[in-house]
């Protein structure tokens, strides 16, 4: 599949390319071309129509046009005869007048023919003036104008070469470019098309782990309708759990649904979050005499945020959860809630096995566990971390951890409310 969106990426992103290089080759080739001709054509225009004949001779009004020796000039009759105004270029008559025989007539617009290897621009201007007699016998109708136009045409040509050549090496450049480029657009596509592929993966695992557990157990219910509630009670029990674990996978992993479809909104308002991590920190109090732990708060009063209070509420829950799924008997558990300046600072630190050096790139995976700080055995799904940085970075905060070996510490930073007032 990403072979082949490769190739359309490469031919579109190419034809793209290929379109803008023709468009702006084609407008250059059009102004250069424009250029070299307008000034030719004016100066014909202009010596074609800056003269007339009185009595018999050619007179010039003032100022007199400058002379360019590439122009001829021609005098057509009403019954077609041509005369060259140009005494002095006599010997170039016959092949001009074989030139401009099959020109428009009273057509202002150039015309180009070629003769003996050569080319010529011609453009026709009628005569203008009441005096049209040249002699008895020639009434004048048209004044011809021509020009040789080798120079002009030949550099085109060269133009027009070069335009090809780098149509042809701008072709393999583009392609290589095109393709490249595509490859680099295809990267974080498909880097997330793999991490979808993995999270459905991990997600299906997760999921069939409670699902046979209730269905084997409600199974071996059904094997023996005899038996009282009593005389089931374990089997109920590991239904009931395996439940309560299915609908907290459930609801973690509809968290991060919504997080990726950037549909999960914060309420965001003023609160204590001082009051948070207290209420926090208290309902975990009795887990100090379960897992005989000991559970040491630091929180300093009066810490305003701008926040929502139900996910920095998730977030000491989950920080806290972890704590003790992984501190063993006799540990110590500290936790702390500070500011400076512009951030608030929470702290979460214990004495437990810690996180391999290897695995700490990772400890913010979604279903990531590693082989001694995340087992399965403690019940977690290998989703909390991962809500855990969505709602640090949610409130434009940073989360970080370090394990030099044995214990673990997470550290949190929060804008506070005036901090955020200020962005």
């Amino acid at each position: 599949m990403f072979t082949s969106t490769l190739r359309k990426l490469t031919a579109l992103i190419s034809l793209v390319f290929l379109l803008i290089f023709i468009i702006f080759t084609s407008i250059f080739y059009g102004y250069i071309s424009y250029g070299l001709f307008d000034k030719i054509d004016e100066a014909m225009r202009l010596q074609a129509s800056s003269f007339q004949f009185v009595n018999g001779r050619v007179q010039f009004p003032r100022p007199r046009p400058l002379f360019d020796p590439r122009i001829f000039l021609l005098m057509r009759s009403t019954d077609g005869n041509i005369v060259n105004i140009s005494p002095f270029r006599i010997e170039e008559n016959n092949y001009l007048a074989e030139i401009v025989a099959r020109t428009n007539t009273n057509v202002e617009e150039p015309e180009i023919r070629e003769y003996e290897n050569h080319v010529y621009r011609i453009v026709t201007v009628p005569y203008r003036y009441e005096n049209k007699l040249y002699n008895d016998e020639f009434v004048i109708r048209e004044v011809i104008a021509v020009s040789i136009v080798d120079p002009e045409v030949g550099l085109l040509n060269n133009l027009l070469w070069i335009i090809v050549g780098g149509l042809i090496i701008g072709m393999v450049s583009i392609i290589v470019a095109s393709y490249f480029l595509a490859r680099r657009a295809m990267i974080p596509i498909q880097a997330a098309w793999e991490k979808q592929q993995q999270f459905v993966a991990d997600a299906s695992h997760e999921l069939r782990s409670p699902i046979t557990g209730i269905h084997s157990n409600a199974e071996l219910m059904l094997r023996h309708p005899q038996q009282t509630i009593e005389e089931q009670s374990h089997r109920i029990t590991t239904i009931m759990k395996e439940s309560s674990r299915m609908t907290k996978l459930i609801s973690s992993l509809l968290t991060l649904a919504r997080s990726d479809a950037d549909k999960a909104e914060l309420q965001l308002a003023p609160l204590d979050f001082s009051e948070v991590v207290e209420a926090v920190a208290e309902h975990f109090k009795p887990l100090e005499e379960i897992n005989k732990v000991s559970l040491t708060i630091q929180v300093k009063k009066g810490i305003e945020l701008v926040a929502d209070k139900e996910r920095l509420h998730q977030l000491i829950v989950i920080l806290l959860d972890n704590a003790f799924k992984y501190t063993p008997e006799g540990g110590q558990i500290f936790l702390s809630c500070d500011h400076d300046d512009k951030y608030a600072l929470v702290v979460v630190q214990d004495s437990g096995c810690g996180i391999a050096a290897e695995h700490i790139p990772h400890i913010f995976d979604r279903f990531f566990r590693g082989d001694k700080a995340r087992s399965r055995d403690k019940g977690g799904t290998g989703l909390g971390l991962a809500i855990a940085k969505w709602i640090v970075e949610k409130h434009g905060g940073k989360i970080s951890v370090e394990s030099p070996g044995k214990g673990t510490t997470f550290q949190v930073t929060i804008p506070l409310a005036k901090a955020r007032k200020e962005r």
